[in-house]
């Protein structure tokens, strides 16, 4: 069976491996198809692009857009981008970059000055080719022995709960989708009940399909076989495609393998084909 992995990070936002490298190891996975969809930034295409040449697959220039929805942190995929969109999505995504910015830049002085962690935002900016993220500061703090993952550094002292943390203003969710449809590009919601319950989900969803919301992932890396076969029928339920992705990250989620996820995920190629029909419609 021919698969695909439709949402992948490199070191353009938080994933460990250049645009070049995700290439070799997408190759070496036998995938057919490839995305790769950095936080808020397209900084990492032109290299994607330039890897992909001659290479035995198909590629899915994308951006993952950080959203908010009532107050809700909700992520959306602009997938199937081309270089004529590029400034128009930088001048989208400028002023919700430098709130992000200004975000990262009070946590790392809240982490130095209130907890005394040796850590400054040269050296995370230092560590990173494109946007800063909440990985990218986690990164530096298993480095440093602070914590032991970035995962345990989301669930204490990153979390927004731990009060150092304060989430930056987002760009409206079904205002990027809007958005994205505007340029050309095909709008796809990344791991929905990672962030939603069900019923947030079924609350959403309309909204978002009145928006232009065109597809959905059913498969993700941490879904279980219930919230997969729950997510394929209400995509079916609200007439969009169906998406998948690992969510790769390289070393920064070693548990995640692209491709297969934590294993078991084995995204139809048949994914691509439905969502590539649907650029610029």
């Amino acid at each position: 069976m021919k698969t695909c992995d439709l949402h992948t990070h490199s070191v353009y936002s938080d994933g460990t491996l250049t645009p070049f490298e995700l290439m070799d190891r997408a190759i070496g996975a036998g995938l057919s198809a490839l995305a790769m969809t950095d936080h808020n930034t397209v900084a990492g295409l032109p290299d994607f692009t330039e890897a992909a040449k001659g290479k035995p697959i198909e590629i899915v220039p994308g951006v993952e857009f950080t959203t908010a929805d009532n107050g809700t942190e909700l992520h959306i995929l602009g997938l199937f981008i081309t270089p004529d969109q590029y400034d128009t999505i930088n001048r989208y995504i400028a002023r919700a970059a430098e709130m992000k910015d200004e975000s990262n830049y009070r946590l790392i002085k809240r982490l130095r000055e209130e907890k005394g962690y040796d850590i400054t935002y040269r050296e995370v900016l230092e560590g990173t080719k494109g946007n800063i993220n909440r990985a990218n500061i986690a990164a530096v703090l298993v480095k440093k022995g602070y914590i032991g993952s970035i995962s345990e550094g989301f669930d204490t002292i990153l979390h927004k709960d731990y009060g150092l943390y304060e989430p930056p203003e987002r760009l409206s969710s079904t205002g990027t989708i809007s958005f994205i449809r505007s340029i050309g590009a095909v709008a796809v919601w990344a791991h929905p009940y990672f962030h939603m319950t069900f019923d947030q989900a079924e609350e959403f969803l309309p909204r978002a399909v009145k928006a232009g919301l065109q597809g959905m992932e059913t498969m993700y890396s941490t879904y279980d076989d219930e919230t997969t076969q729950k997510a394929r029928e209400v995509s079916r339920r609200f007439g969009i495609c169906e998406s998948g992705g690992s969510d790769f990250h390289g070393a920064n989620k070693p548990h995640i393998a692209l491709g297969t996820g934590q294993g078991n995920l084995q995204i139809p190629y048949e994914f691509y084909e439905k969502l590539k029909s649907l650029k610029d419609t």
